[in-house]
Order: structure tokens, then sequence, then C-alpha cells
């Protein structure tokens, strides 16, 4: 029996989106970047049905995909003339702008949806929206949380910037990818949490570091002390799921050398939005700050392409060396 469809049509500045309700519908999907937290992505919408467009510089990433039943696209105008919905996950604001304005730049389908799952300035995916509004497209800024663990298991957070009905008409797709979808406001604000929570967990991390540090060196065994640690007033996602000691949690990257995961680089890069955003806003954040210098240091020792977590490994060695 053929299943039943509902449909929401929705209005936005004259044109119209529909959302379609059937969670086994398959829509086409365009999706560009196919990194460490991209590629899970895009897999978990294959998962879920989606027909998948993609495009990366990275030629390995994209036959990954291909394997599992994705069409690979020869460039971004390609993808997003072949797609009802386009996500991209980049690495900086400069590469945001430069795809976005090279996509679109020989115009684009009305109906078309423009995630933005990256992190990057809320002014940036401001002037983005401009820029695919102007061709009469629409555009939402959805940043993620969760990691690559989230991105695998489809549990992400997804933050979303842009009107209540452009949040309604993303929302059933951004669910293929992510447990929780939260509107945040308008273009940017999805950016703007994004940058305040990720604030917090280099933060976090780096105080987690410290502290396990210490712990081991008064001759604390550091599974007795993270056992205490997440069962106390010290419990964080670093400690409970991203443990950065070896031999605590099974799946973080302190267990591969601190290979994959969310590379220092990026978590400096973040990092330094914030302390953008804070200056804009006047705003003093004293241990944002602290954390940026720290990760800077960590990348200055030629750490940027290990994942974050790696502080705690730097701040260990640091300490022997004294």
């Amino acid at each position: 029996m053929m299943a039943f469809r509902v449909r929401n049509v929705l209005q936005i500045s004259g044109c119209v989106l529909q959302r379609n309700m059937s969670s086994g519908a398959g829509k086409r999907v365009g999706f560009i970047g196919l990194g460490n937290m991209g590629g899970h992505m895009a897999s978990n919408l294959i998962k879920k049905g989606h027909k998948l467009n993609v495009f990366d510089i990275s030629a390995p990433a994209c036959e990954a995909l291909k394997a599992k039943g994705a069409t690979v696209s020869k460039s971004y105008q390609d993808v997003a003339k072949s797609s009802d919905f386009v996500v991209t996950m980049l690495p900086n604001n400069d590469i945001v702008s430069e795809t976005y304005k090279e996509m679109v730049s020989s115009g684009v389908n009305s109906s078309t949806i423009f995630i933005d799952s990256s992190t990057i300035d809320p002014m940036v995916a401001q002037a983005v929206q401009k820029v695919v509004k102007g061709q009469g497209a629409t555009f939402v800024d959805a940043p993620v949380s969760g990691g690559v663990p989230g991105a695998a298991a489809a549990t992400l957070t997804f933050m979303v910037g842009g009107t209540e009905a452009e949040y309604e008409a993303v929302k059933g797709l951004l669910e293929g990818m992510g447990q929780k979808i939260t509107h945040c406001g308008g273009y940017g604000m999805g950016q703007a949490a994004k940058i305040c929570n990720n604030m917090m967990l280099g933060i976090s991390m780096v105080g987690l570091s410290e502290v396990m540090n210490l712990a081991i060196r008064l001759g604390l065994d550091p599974k007795t002390f993270g056992d205490i640690v997440n069962s106390s007033t010290g419990r964080c996602w670093s400690s409970e799921v991203y443990s950065p000691v070896p031999g605590l949690v099974a799946t973080a990257p302190a267990n591969f050398d601190y290979a994959g995961g969310f590379a220092t680089n990026l978590m400096t890069k973040d990092l330094g939005l914030a302390s953008g955003v804070a200056t804009s806003s006047n705003t003093p954040i004293p241990l944002g700050a602290m954390a940026h210098q720290v990760y800077r240091t960590v990348m200055a020792h030629g750490l940027g392409d290990k994942d974050f977590s790696v502080v705690y490994d730097f701040l260990r060695n640091q300490q022997e060396k004294k």
C-alpha cells in the first residue's frame, strides 16, 4: 500500500517551501565537505533514503560516499543545481564565503534550501544568507555539536538560525543526522550558539586536562579519579565521553594517538571566533581568551592536526620537562 504523505506548505518572502513530513521519503540532497564530521553526516542521510550528490576536494572522501550510493558531482554548481537541499560542512569563514559565491554565481533554483553546518562568524553567515537570497533561494545556518561520535551515531545537536518557517522546512532533513534540532533565532544565531558552546568545550577540556595531570602526579590512579569526576561535581562531556587520558574512554581519540576527532587547529579557530565576537560585543571572556592562548601554543608545537584533547598530552609533557 502506498504510504500517505503529508506536506506542510510554508510561505516565506514570496516563495513556497515544502516540508515533506514522511520520514521515509527521499529528497535530492547535495553535500559539500566530507571530512571527519561531514562524511558521517552524509552517510546517515543515505541511510534515511535520500539521494545524495556530493563534492569534496578529497577524491578518497568522495569515493567512500560513492561506495555507499552517492553520486559524485564535478563542481559546487552541479551540486546546487541538482539538489532540493544543499548541506555544507566546511573549515572556516573564507572557504564558506568563497564556496557559496562560486556555487550560486550562475544562478540556482529558487526552491533549493541551503544549510551551512560549518562553524563560522555569525556576521559571515548573515552575509552568505544575503548572497543566497539575492539569487532567489533560501539559506539557514545550522552548525552542530556532538563531535565525530555524534556525527557517526546521528545524535548531533543542530543550532538553526533563520525564520521559524525556514526552521520547520529543514527540521525533517536535519533529524536524519541529529537528535536535537533547536531554533536559535534569526540568521547567524545558530553560529552564535555554536561559538559559545565551543568556547565552553575548549575551556572545559583544558581544565580537565590540568586536573587529570595534577591527580596523576599526586599519585591517584587515572581511572579511579576519572570515575570520581564522573560521579561528582567535576563531571562534563569531556570527562564522560571524550576523556583526554588514554585508557579511560575506549572510543576517545586519546586511545588512537589523538588522531581523527576535532582537530586542534579547528578548536583554535573557533576560540578565535569567540574572541572576535566578544570584542565586537564588548564582552569580557578571560577564560576563553586563556584557552585560546593555550591552544595557539599547542599548535605552535606542531600538534594542530591532532585532536584537541591532545592538550592533555602537551601539558603532561610540559610538566615532565620541568
